[in-house]
């Protein structure tokens, strides 16, 4: 019986968290209101702020939400035992597909128009999406240098240029002029860094 009520609460905080960017996306973030909120997906001010936290709060989870699809490709138990290349790829992969994806184009504009009001939202944004990302695929980088794999890099510096040339796509996307295959940025990312690090 617990596990089914987990599954609910599961179900339920999901729901309510894709309702609510639902309408941060539609309506801005200034203009968002909780109770707007509520009128989409129903429930109580007292839930969502027992929950969350705040409006801030919100939007965190959204953010971290989207964060942690993009993290499991980068797993220890989906990388153990995969060579560099392919462990790129399938990062760069996932990296693209969320930059695709309107949930992750409809924070980045909310994040960008909302910046000059609301500073801390870039700040989530960029710690808990980007910044994430950035430093998760250093420390795999940084082990491919402990195993002699690539050779003495800033790896954090070049995951930083990894992630850069992926997201290049997502303002092609915001402005829709994005007409190459997805796969053929990734193998193109993947070619320059490993062609700039790997071990001579």
């Amino acid at each position: 019986m617990a596990g089914v009520n987990l599954v609910k609460s599961k179900t339920r905080r999901e729901t309510l968290l894709k309702s609510a960017a639902e309408v941060f996306f539609e309506q801005g973030y200034a203009a968002t209101s909780i109770d707007a909120i509520i009128e989409r997906v129903g429930g109580s001010k007292r839930n969502i702020y027992n929950e969350f936290g705040n409006k801030e709060g919100l939007f965190a989870a959204i953010v971290d939400q989207s964060a942690n699809q993009l993290m499991s490709a980068l797993e220890v138990e989906q990388i153990d035992g995969r060579d560099l290349e392919r462990t790129l790829t399938e990062f760069g992969k996932q990296l693209m597909n969320l930059y695709r994806s309107p949930s992750l184009i409809g924070l980045y504009r909310i994040a960008i128009s909302e910046a000059h009001r609301f500073p801390g939202l870039v700040r989530i944004f960029h710690e808990q999406g980007p910044g994430r990302a950035t430093s998760r695929l250093a420390e795999v980088l940084e082990a491919a240098r402990e195993r002699g794999e690539i050779r003495s890099v800033d790896c954090l510096q070049v995951s930083r240029h990894f992630v850069g040339m992926i997201r290049d796509n997502l303002l092609q996307a915001m402005v829709g002029t994005h007409s190459e295959p997805a796969n053929g940025s990734v193998v193109s990312a993947v070619d320059i860094v490993l062609n700039g690090i790997r071990a001579r």
